[in-house]
Order: structure tokens, then sequence, then C-alpha cells
């Protein structure tokens, strides 16, 4: 599933040793693996190839520009729920027709930011919003190509109540029931083109029947939204697949396309068009957060391990209670992990919590975790990493984010660099009537 594997008693990313990475960029720095992030695109794809979808990666899951531009030069289109998600993807030269714009909060010149481009779609999620997008476009003398963001009203086992989005009650999207009423209204607007239905389930999701409960559902509306008269050309599945933060523990998309693809594939046969909105799949085993070993202490049945990566670098387990594997990038006796899970059975290890830097008491990446022995100085990798890491950190306690390495092959180069204490004071500085 990814390309981080120990070799000679060290953990490399593709060719490269980490434990020399770290040396060289410092700590805490995000590692990702160019080979991985092309080949989940390519598998993802090739799975659901009797669909032929456009995979519009989920830009919020790690935007780094330079991985964007990857994923774009291999066929991805983006996923954006925001004017600054939608400049980073053109900017990272993913064209605007491959461009889908979700998101319940879109402003007026987010939108016309999105007409301007020229982009494939957006995803409406509000009567609101269509009465806006319409007049926007009117504006601008342009035509926006939209669809209904629908809520199905699926739950899916497995899946946190806080990264659920497509039962009834939710902010995301409206209600089944009330479509038919929008497209109507949507067909008395010029310069709105709505042709579609979009629908995402929440991430992450660990089985395809969600899936073709809902897909079920929507191929149902829009039967009946072509009987009243519309033309519906696109279905949007979403996204959500699950990703193997522990060995074994998520199917491989193979398992969810066997399932989704006789669903819709009536609907392409058709001539209809499928898009699906992937982001954790693809992202989360492609990157590593490196981390050092600041300090050691007891703290009665375990020892704690201060870390110079924190919640402010990866907020997952602090927000979600999220698993993240970690282990030494040069463990001693070289006790590489047999497997990734939350239980390793290896003689000679200690319980640690890890512990960050940060001042409030959630800022721990771990709890009871079995590693082999630390010492202070020591790299620790955490695995996963690639998923909502990066683009959820902050600047808190006044920190500075890492910097982000890609690896392709015996190679790395930097494609973000440390903040700076300048970076953190910048935006307040030179305003008018400072005194500073």
């Amino acid at each position: 599933m990814d390309r981080f594997h120990y070799h000679d008693g060290v953990l490399r990313c593709e060719g490269v040793d980490l434990e020399e990475l770290a040396a060289e960029h410092g700590t805490p720095t995000y590692v990702y693996s160019r080979d991985t992030f092309r080949t989940h695109l390519a598998d993802l794809t090739a799975a659901f190839s009797e669909l032929h979808p456009l995979v519009c990666y989920a830009v919020k899951t790690c935007s780094n520009l330079h991985l964007l531009h990857e994923l774009g030069a291999g066929g991805a289109g983006a996923d954006v729920v925001s004017g600054g998600e939608l400049h980073r993807a053109l900017t990272a030269g993913i064209p605007a027709e491959r461009i889908v714009f979700a998101g319940v909060g879109k402003s007026e010149s987010e939108l016309r930011e999105a007409i301007a481009a020229g982009i494939g779609c957006v995803n409406v999620e509000s009567e609101s919003e269509l009465e806006l997008l319409g007049r926007v476009a009117r504006s601008m003398g342009r035509t926006a190509r939209a669809a209904i963001r629908v809520n199905p009203d699926v739950q899916s086992e497995g899946t946190p109540e806080k990264t659920t989005t497509g039962v009834r009650g939710s902010k995301f999207g409206i209600d089944l029931e009330r479509v038919p009423r929008l497209f109507a209204r949507a067909s008395l607007l010029d310069h709105v083109r709505l042709t579609g239905v979009h629908v995402h389930l929440g991430s992450p999701i660990h089985s395809p029947e969600p899936y073709t409960v809902a897909l079920t559902r929507v191929l149902d509306l829009v039967d009946k939204l072509r009987a009243d008269g519309h033309e519906i050309e696109l279905v949007n599945m979403g996204g959500g697949f699950a990703a193997e933060y522990e060995t074994g523990a998520a199917p491989g998309w193979g398992v969810y396309a066997d399932a989704i693809t006789p669903v819709l594939k009536p609907f392409v046969a058709a001539g209809g068009k499928v898009v699906m909105e992937p982001g954790r799949s693809i992202a989360a085993n492609a990157g590593v957060l490196l981390t050092r070993v600041r300090y050691l202490k007891d703290a009665g049945r375990h020892r704690v391990a201060i870390v110079d990566a924190g919640m402010n670098n990866l907020i997952r387990a602090a927000l979600y209670d999220s698993f993240h594997f970690m282990w030494p990038v040069r463990p001693v006796d070289r006790l590489a992990p047999p497997t990734r899970s939350g239980w390793i059975d290896l003689p000679g290890l200690t319980g640690y919590d890890i512990a960050g830097p940060i001042c409030e008491s959630t800022d721990y990446l771990a709890r009871e975790r079995r590693l082999p022995t630390l010492a202070e100085g020591d790299v620790i990798c955490i695995f996963g990493a690639g998923a909502y890491g990066m683009a959820m950190a902050s600047q808190y306690n006044s920190s500075l984010r890492p910097a982000e390495v890609l690896v392709d092959g015996s190679t790395s180069r930097l494609i973000r660099r440390r903040d700076t204490y300048a970076d953190l004071i910048e935006a307040e500085l030179g305003l008018p009537d400072s005194k500073l």
C-alpha cells in the first residue's frame, strides 16, 4: 500500500534513508512518497475503469501545490471546498474543467471565481446557494454548470460521528425529497445549467454497502427527475474510502468497485458521467510525519516521551481519537514492526505515552503504545499522516509549521520550507496606524 519500509535496520521512503532526511531538514517534517501518490491514483482509477470516472482528488486532504501537480499530471481533477483550494488547484495546473466545487458556505466572491475560471461543476448545497449562483452567473453573462448535493440519509457503521455527512439533519446537502423542487426552480434560471446530482457520505467508510444503498436511492431520484423532464448527465458519488491506518483494516479499491460498479454501470452505459472524490485513500499512506524525542520521563505504568510534534502538526488524535501507527526510524536491535497495529507482539517493547509540546492536556499523539526502547534524540515515524495532517496544521502556541519533503526514488526535494518567526508575525506588521 505504500513505499515506507525498513532496510538494514533503518526506515526508508522509497530509496531514501529517513534518519538522514530528518538530520537534513530537522523535525517535525512531513515526508511524502511520490510513487505511492501516483500508484494509489492509478490503482483506484483502474479498479473503477468500467465506469470511466473523473477522479477529482479532495484537495482538503493534503493540499501542497507540488503534490496537486503530481496528481494532476497523473490525470486527476480536484474537489475543492473554498476559494483558496480552487486557487491552489489552478496554480498547480489542474485544468478548470476537471475541478468540482463543494462546501456548504460558498461566498459570492468564491462563486464568482469559480464561474470565471470555468470549472466543471459547482455542487450546490442549499436553495439559497442556487439562487445566489444564478444571480452571480447572470451578472457575469456566463452560465454556471451545477449539481445538487443530495442527502440520502445513509449512516455508515464505523464512521465517526464527527466525520459523517450523509444523514438527515446534517449541515451538508439537501434532503432527498426536496431535490425535485430545486430542479424545477433551476429550470427557470437562465444562467444555471443544473444537470447532475452529488452525494458524499463522510469518511472513512469501511464497507461498500453504504455506497450501494445511497447510490441506489440517488439513481431512483435520477429516474424521477428525468421523468419530470430534467437532463441528468452527471452522478458524483463523492469519496470517503477507508485508508489502511492499521494493517488489513481497510478494503482494497477492488472491493468497493466490485459492489459499486454494477449499480452505476447502467447509468454510464446510457451516456452518464461518473465523478468521484477520493482523498484519504490516496494520501494517507503516502505521507509520514517525522518527530524527534525531546524528553523521557516516568508517569506511573508508562513512560512518557515528549516529542517535538504535537496537535499543532497532527491534530487527528486529539480531535477524533484517531489511531496512527508509529515506530522509531532506527529501532534498537533492528526491531522492525511485523505489522502496523495497535498491539505489537514482540519481546523487549516498552509502554509509552507519546505527548507533544503544546500547552494543552489533549496534546497526545498516542497513549500506552508498545514501542522499542526509546532514547532522547531518537526519531519516530508517525505513519498514515499524509491525509489531514499538514492540511490541518496550525501555528497554535505561535509554533512553526513543519517542512514538507517529497521523495522520488533515491532523491528528495523540499516542497515547503519550515515556517520562520517572520512568517508568524508578517500579517500583523506594516498596517495603517500600526505602532509596530
